[in-house]
């Protein structure tokens, strides 16, 4: 004789009963508009940050483009400063020539 064991055999019967019920609440018309509803709202929700993301990159641009204008408005100093000092040496040793050789004249 075979020998069955009903502890299993419930449970695949409550399995197979709660599968049933479960597809038919999935399936029911009253799950499906809740599935619109939260399927619409994340697609609001989308819209929305796809709107802030587009203002967040424009004001990135607007700081990068500033940060480069800052940066050529540097460059330009820097190179004022270095002509600066280019011309003072050039000063400094034609004044050195100068006077060597009106030291040498008074020799």
């Amino acid at each position: 004789m075979i020998d069955i064991c009903w502890g299993k055999m419930r449970l695949v019967a409550c399995g197979a009963l709660l599968s049933t019920v479960g597809y038919r609440i999935v399936r029911s018309p009253e799950a499906r508009k809740l599935y619109t509803l939260a399927t619409a709202a994340v697609l609001r929700e989308k819209e929305y940050i796809m709107t802030e993301l587009t203002d967040i990159r424009e004001d990135c641009e607007d700081i990068v483009a500033d940060a480069k204008e800052l940066n050529e408005c540097y460059a330009e100093e820097r190179a004022k400063v270095i002509e600066d000092r280019a011309a003072r040496r050039a000063a400094a040793a034609e004044a050195e020539a100068n006077a060597a050789v009106g030291s040498e004249a008074q020799a």
